[in-house]
C-alpha cells in the first residue's frame, strides 16, 4: 500500500512524535516570549521575594533623587 515501506502503524508514529516536538517547539517559544514570567524571574529570587540587591539599588535612587532636590532647593 506504500511506497516507501512504511506501514500505517510507522507513519502514526512518525506523527505523534512530530507532535511532540512541536508542541516542545511551542512551550519554548512562549517561554521566551513571556515577558512578564522572564522579568519577574530576573526581580525575584526563587520564593518569590523581591531582590536584596535591587532593593538596595531602588532605596539609594530615591535616597539619591530626595538628597539633590533639597540640597537644590537651598541653593
Amino acid at each position: 500500500m506504500s511506497t516507501n515501506g512504511t506501514g500505517p502503524d510507522q507513519l502514526e508514529a512518525d506523527i505523534e512524535r512530530q507532535r511532540e516536538e512541536l508542541a516542545a517547539t511551542i512551550d519554548q517559544l512562549h517561554a521566551k516570549l513571556d515577558v512578564k514570567a522572564r522579568v519577574k524571574d530576573g526581580v525575584t529570587t526563587a520564593d518569590g521575594k523581591p531582590r536584596p540587591d535591587l532593593v538596595a539599588a531602588a532605596v539609594a535612587v530615591v535616597a539619591l533623587t530626595v538628597g539633590l532636590l533639597v540640597w537644590r532647593r537651598r541653593h
